[in-house]
């Protein structure tokens, strides 16, 4: 429950609960709020109370909450204000605090897919908000149109490529792709069928209603065709795999799709990438039949979260795909929120991918579940496995989402040890976690472009007095560079 009257004096603003004073009408930031939390994860908005100094809330009650009711509904529904109430009478509730002052508290759902963005004043590019910790952020325009893409039940992948000839589709992956489905459904019945029927019936290529010819559409391009081509209609389009085995050494391996020796397609960073991952993992001996079954839980989960990263990637959006393979860990990461929430993700039971084409594909081939159960199963192997429970983190502004997967064992500690165990560990995890948040902020930093400390903290979930201690940091090991004195100081990258 996000919100509980019993529980008045312990709670804080955060991502899911802010407040308000109201006590000369609805204040104008409440519906920056509105529209900020409906295109996250929901939240409360509390009217008649007052954050203090050391963040802990104070009721100041409402002088006439009657009125206020009124004029918050009249304003929801006017669509000049507000672009879709989510809102039903059950979703406002009166409650008196300790001091008998009343409070009006808002709960504000999370919108549909089909629903967002969630704007106000008639304005979808400046007035389109979402949530960051403690507060509302304008949406930029390339957030708008991420919520925009999202919206249709026919996804961006099926678009057809009027401007791109069929030729621009790599044969040798396709028949890399056909050798594998055959491998996996003998006796298919398309196994006869042309390039060009083939590529019809998995979606990867279609007909166009401007010439009549067969195209690409942007599965079959981004799956079948070359890095070279595919920037054409994606040019944000990056697929990065980083190895790091060796701390004394910046990258083990490094393989990306614009380097030029490959086709830097999907397929072929899949199984690329895929045999990369599960390089180190310690098969178990077992037989089946007489035949060693070289096949694990542990590898059917790599395989379900890569796919997962690849078909839910929204290939418009900035710094594309990072996988990252560390001693301790296995990092996922792919620009686009995740479409039906991160409960529900972990919950199971439903899928709705951001690309139905290229999981239709993933799917012929044996890789991926339709049945939103990959995310569950995943944690479940790690589990099974005993170890540290997967991560998964939303970032916004752009859109990303990344999934940690350690490699590290959880230990079980006697309860005679406790003490000892947490006063050495602390210092340990403290000194991970910020080399964790060190590593990401120059991962996130594009070469040669500027960033302010406030964009920086947004990143990495921290207060600007913390981010200045790390950049600080970052700037003394020479990794980024510090521009402008320090109201307007900048900073970017050195490599």
């Amino acid at each position: 429950m996000i919100f509980n009257i019993s529980k008045f004096d312990s709670y804080r603003e955060d991502n899911r609960r802010e407040v308000k004073k109201a006590r000369g009408g609805l204040p104008l930031s409440l519906w920056d709020t509105y529209s900020a939390f409906a295109n996250c994860y929901g939240g409360v908005i509390i009217l008649g109370v007052k954050e203090n100094d050391d963040g802990s809330w104070r009721a100041t009650g409402l002088t006439d909450e009657a009125k206020l009711r009124k004029d918050f509904w009249d304003t929801i529904n006017n669509r000049n204000k507000v672009s879709v109430n989510l809102l039903t009478d059950r979703d406002i509730e009166t409650f008196t605090a300790d001091n008998d002052d009343v409070v009006l508290v808002i709960h504000v759902p999370m919108a549909k897919r089909e629903q967002k963005p969630v704007y106000i004043n008639n304005d979808m590019f400046s007035g389109t908000f979402r949530r960051n910790w403690e507060g509302d952020y304008h949406c930029g325009r390339n957030e708008v149109l991420a919520m925009l893409r999202d919206e249709p039940e026919i996804t961006m992948d099926m678009k057809v490529l009027e401007r791109m000839p069929l030729s621009d589709i790599d044969l040798e992956t396709l028949h890399g792709y056909r050798n594998r489905h055959m491998a996996y459904r003998a006796g298919h019945p398309w196994e006869n069928l042309s390039d060009e029927q083939y590529l019809e019936r998995i979606g990867a290529a279609a007909y166009s209603g401007e010439d009549g010819q067969l195209h690409p559409t942007a599965a079959g391009l981004l799956m079948f065709g070359e890095e070279y081509h595919i920037v054409r209609e994606f040019p944000e389009y990056f697929l990065d795999y980083r190895e790091v085995l060796d701390p004394t050494i910046r990258w083990t391996d490094r393989l990306h799709s614009s380097s030029g020796d490959w086709t830097g397609n999907l397929f072929d960073f899949y199984f690329r990438v895929y045999n990369k991952l599960i390089k180190d993992i310690k098969i178990p001996f077992k037989l089946e039949g007489g035949n060693r079954v070289d096949d694990t839980p542990v590898h059917k989960a790599l395989r379900e979260a890569l796919a997962n990263c690849l078909v839910n990637a929204d290939y418009y959006v900035g710094r594309g795909i990072v996988v990252r393979k560390n001693q301790e860990s296995i990092v996922i990461e792919n620009p686009g929120y995740v479409r039906i929430g991160k409960r529900q993700m972990l919950k199971g039971g439903i899928s709705d991918p951001r690309n139905k084409a290229l999981m239709k594909m993933f799917n012929m081939i044996g890789i991926g579940e339709r049945a939103g159960s990959g995310v569950p199963d995943i944690f479940s192997v790690w589990e099974q496995e005993g170890w540290k429970e997967p991560e998964i983190e939303e970032q916004y502004g752009p859109d990303r989402t990344i999934l940690t997967l350690s490699l590290v064992k959880k230990t079980a500690i006697k309860n005679g040890d406790k003490k000892t165990a947490i006063k050495n560990g602390d210092k340990k995890s403290v000194s991970k976690k910020t080399d964790r948040q060190l590593e990401k902020i120059v991962l996130m930093m594009e070469p040669g472009k500027e960033y302010k400390t406030a964009e920086i903290a947004g990143w990495i979930d921290l207060k600007s007095s913390r981010t200045r201690e790390l950049l600080k940091v970052l700037t003394e090991n020479g990794e980024i560079e510090a521009i402008g004195n320090n109201r307007d100081r900048t900073y970017k990258r050195t490599h």
